[in-house]
């Protein structure tokens, strides 16, 4: 359904929030891969998704599953529910299972959207996932997503929406898979921060 909307939605973004896109050449063609950008509006999962041309599936909150018809669509795109306050074994263990079938998973390391545009601390698990099954992480940046659709607005408005694809991470496997979390984490969280603005950085 992507692919067949996807010149649509494409032009429909560029025309609407001035959607520019950087560094798509760092997107893998192949491999296991953990999609990791940092999250200003609902519409994220959507826009990071537009270049990518593979099958690609989200993590997202448990809650959105209960809400009719809504959760029917989400479904239909792949996504699949992880309850974020505490350890939820079942969406690990589907996590894993796609990662080591090799496919693309999307997180949001954020756990949650940016209440004012500024970058969120990160949470480990995306991180302990990728250095544990030795997938690829691509770090990505959402900058001007809170101009164009501040949280408490139910729609968007127009703004200058720059996402940025940057090259893929890998785990350091001379450290253990806890440290090789973390010091993950802390890599992507500052590739992701040159690409915003100094004061949204923090």
């Amino acid at each position: 359904m992507l692919d067949l909307f996807r010149p649509a939605v494409r032009l429909a973004c560029r025309a609407y929030f001035g959607l520019r896109l950087h560094g798509v050449e760092n997107i893998p063609r192949g491999g296991s891969l953990v999609i990791t950008p940092n999250h200003q509006t609902y519409a994220d999962p959507a826009l990071v998704t537009i270049p990518i041309r593979r099958p690609v599936h989200y993590m997202a909150w448990h809650a959105l599953f209960d809400i009719p018809v809504f959760s029917w669509f989400i479904r239909r795109l792949r996504a699949f529910p992880v309850v974020l306050d505490e350890t939820d074994s079942r969406a690990v263990r589907e996590a894993v299972r796609l990662l080591r079938a090799g496919q693309v998973l999307m997180m949001f390391p954020e756990a949650g959207r940016s209440r004012d545009g500024r970058l969120q601390p990160f949470k480990v698990g995306a991180f302990r996932l990728a250095a544990s099954q030795g997938a690829g992480v691509l770090p990505v940046t959402i900058a001007g997503g809170s101009e164009s659709w501040p949280p408490g607005h139910w729609l968007p408005r127009r703004g200058h929406i720059t996402i940025t694809y940057h090259p893929v991470l890998h785990a350091d496997r001379a450290l253990d898979p806890r440290r090789a979390g973390h010091d993950l984490a802390d890599r992507v969280r500052a590739q992701i921060a040159t690409a915003l603005p100094p004061h949204r950085r923090s």
